[in-house]
């Protein structure tokens, strides 16, 4: 049964943190989604929202939980507060 909770133990979180981290990264790959769907049918729309919401992602899993993973106490959620897509966007993250 230790399958059950051995990511919640890697990530560090607790159930319904990693809940709502989880559905937060479904959203925002949803809207990018829905972006290059678009893009593909009218190029000049959405340009760089797709590259953008992959780069925040990215940012906001791998290298935001590496540097808050030895400092955060456990059972915190591993957020990052301001990091936005227009924070990202901001910092030049296109």
């Amino acid at each position: 049964m230790r399958f059950l909770t051995q990511h919640l133990d890697d990530a560090d979180e607790t159930y319904f943190q990693h809940m709502r981290f989880a559905l937060s990264f479904a959203g925002h790959m949803l809207i990018g989604t829905i972006a290059c769907a678009i893009h593909a049918v009218a190029p000049f729309l959405f340009v760089s929202t797709g590259s953008q919401r992959i780069k925040f992602l990215h940012e906001r899993m791998v290298v935001a939980r590496k540097e808050l993973k030895h400092t955060a106490p456990k059972g915190t959620a591993l957020n990052v507060p301001g990091n936005s897509i227009e924070s990202a966007a901001a910092r030049g993250a296109d």
